[in-house]
């Protein structure tokens, strides 16, 4: 395929599969820019969608469209495409996140263009799942797959024992505290969640009702309630695990290229997680707040820095929530 191949056509359909990413409260923070004839697709951050009181400093911003930046490289791969990414390219412009060169698969690139390939079937069936998950658990090569996929990415992916899952939950429950003694917080929450009002904004973003999933009888499960103000007609309770499996996803630095390279690797790990049969949901309060953040990490872990805790499991999966249409995040020029 040549350049000349990469028609509009094509282009978009490359950026619908990136905007299947998961982001913060489904802001879907990025746009793309294709420069016709050049090959090349740039990516941007949005601080429009950004997260002022739970995400001040971007970081999370930065994983959003660092998951979709991995979204585009495995749309690519599926047509045949090798993305080639440079990060942060414009030391001027710090909203430039990447510059990703589309051309064929070179020598040398089909292994890895075949396995990101493979995880394509899957970008749309990946879905985040507020329902409880039974309590069987993951085997452990599976486990090691996930943590390889991080590995690929150049992140890591901890499993904590026992005594780490307790403190991790705890400070889930800790951080649900804190948000609920912050009305700036819970605005912001509000302002992205849909529960049908008039005033509820567009539905092509944020998190709608349906994805709430139950209420849980007894809180042991880290799944964030996005209806703590119970504005949603209808919620059901349930049970949930009483032993979750949770994993960390982590860097040794804490930089916007370290955000982007955990963004690519959260969206590797959930998509493969996927593919291996695993119902996921993703838990960020604990690292939303700076005095509970570092406590999170095991303190006899290389990983120096936690970006996402993930809730992986057996149980229902859960439903697309809305994104934006390809003409409000492309631009040709």
């Amino acid at each position: 395929m040549t350049i000349t191949a990469l028609t509009r056509k094509l282009v978009t359909s490359l950026v619908e599969d990136a905007s299947t990413a998961p982001s913060m409260h489904n802001a879907q923070p990025w746009k793309f820019v294709h420069r016709v004839g050049t090959g090349t697709v740039e990516l941007y951050g949005d601080p429009t969608r950004g997260m002022p009181r739970e995400d001040p400093d971007h970081r999370a911003l930065h994983l959003g469209c660092g998951a979709a930046l991995f979204g585009l490289r495995v749309a690519a791969a599926h047509h045949g495409l090798h993305a080639a990414g440079h990060l942060l390219p414009d030391p001027g412009d710090p909203w430039y996140l990447a510059d990703v060169r589309l051309r064929p698969n070179a020598a040398g690139e089909g292994d890895e263009d075949e396995t990101l390939s493979s995880l394509h079937s899957v970008l749309r069936k990946r879905h985040t799942s507020r329902f409880p998950f039974t309590e069987e658990r993951v085997p452990a090569e599976i486990l090691d797959g996930l943590r390889a996929a991080a590995l690929l990415e150049g992140c890591r992916l901890g499993v904590p024992g026992a005594w780490h899952t307790d403190t991790v939950l705890d400070l889930v429950h800790v951080s649900e505290l804190f948000e609920s003694a912050d009305a700036s917080v819970r605005a912001e929450i509000a302002a992205w969640t849909r529960t049908g009002a008039t005033d509820d904004g567009t539905e092509t973003e944020g998190i709608p009702a349906y994805a709430f999933g139950p209420r849980q009888y007894d809180v042991t499960s880290p799944v964030r309630d996005f209806d703590t103000q119970r504005g949603a007609q209808g919620r059901v309770s349930a049970r949930f695990e009483k032993t979750p499996q949770i994993a960390l996803l982590g860097t040794a630095q804490d930089t916007p290229e370290q955000w982007l390279a955990a963004g690519q690797a959260l969206h590797r790990v959930l998509l493969q997680a996927t593919l291996d049969g695993l119902s996921t949901s993703l838990m960020s309060q604990p690292v939303e707040w700076p005095e509970l953040r570092s406590l999170t990490r095991d303190p006899g872990a290389t990983t120096g820095y936690v970006h996402m805790v993930i809730r992986l499991g057996y149980g229902p999966k859960g439903r697309a929530t809305p994104r934006r249409p390809a003409e409000d995040v492309l631009t040709f020029v």
